[in-house]
């Protein structure tokens, strides 16, 4: 059963207006760029807040865009709203003053008669401070993923994700899973280079615990010099947010191929 609405709430120190500000015209500079961040990621080259009500909430790729919302309500340094293109959901966003600054708060609520609803923000919302605490001598230009990625898995990704943050000093554009909360994607960074973390679903084979992804610039055409060279196939090309495939090398280490952004240099 779909839950009638979501809350998150973040608090960062600068002013409301400031934090509006921040929040709707550098959206695409604290957004992460991860793989599994947009409905589209094969595709996408940015995401946008047009303001005033109206305006639309996009995913914007080469040659065309996928609205994700149209904004109802657009009060600058306090709050605006928008309805959802892609579900059944309306969503507030406030900036209320604070002693250390703003907190701001996401509501997403399910409309009358609604069943489909895919709560987001409570994934996404802690991006923004990340952003804020480091947007006065950080470059102003998007963050982009390297093309070469490693995944491990293990029984318990969210206590190694712990782990390897202490211990090894391995950082995240996301954050570190606290206690008792098991994200379904977690994601480290080494400077540009993701290293993600899945739960182990199967052991035995040399690519059971760890596997190598690498974005490329046209998947179909790898997938088929693969398929013509005696790669093994795991899968056909498939989509969920990601456009990829998975294959195994001669001694049997998992490969993913997925297909790069525009954006990917």
């Amino acid at each position: 059963m779909t839950e009638p609405s979501a809350t998150a709430a973040v608090e960062v120190a600068i002013d409301p207006a400031t934090a509006f500000k921040v929040f709707t015209e550098e959206i695409d500079l604290w957004w992460v760029r991860g793989p599994i961040n947009f409905w589209d990621s094969a595709r996408a080259v940015e995401i946008r807040i047009e303001p005033g009500v109206g305006g639309r909430i996009l995913e914007v790729y080469a040659d065309d865009a996928l609205e994700r919302g149209v904004i109802t309500a657009w009060e600058p340094g306090a709050r605006f709203e928008y309805r959802s293109s892609t579900d059944d959901t309306e969503t507030t966003v406030t900036f209320d003053p604070t002693a250390a600054g703003t907190r701001v708060t996401v509501v997403e609520a399910l409309v009358p008669g609604g069943t489909d609803a895919v709560y987001s923000w409570q994934n996404v919302l802690h991006w923004f401070p990340a952003w804020v605490a480091r947007r006065d001598i950080a470059p102003h230009q998007v963050r982009e993923v390297g093309r070469l990625a490693v995944a491990l898995s293990y029984d318990d990704p969210a206590a190694a994700a712990r782990w390897l943050h202490t211990v090894f000093g391995l950082e995240t554009w996301d954050r570190v899973p606290e206690e008792g909360r098991q994200p379904s994607w977690i994601e480290l960074h080494a400077g540009a280079s993701s290293i993600i973390l899945l739960r182990r679903t199967e052991s035995g084979a040399p690519g059971a615990d760890h596997a190598t992804w690498v974005y490329v610039d046209d998947l179909d055409a790898h997938f088929a010099h693969s398929q013509e060279n005696g790669a093994k196939l795991l899968s056909e090309v498939h989509q969920h947010g990601y456009r990829c495939y998975e294959a195994e090398d001669l001694e049997g280490h998992r490969w993913t191929f997925l297909q790069a952004r525009p954006t990917m240099q």
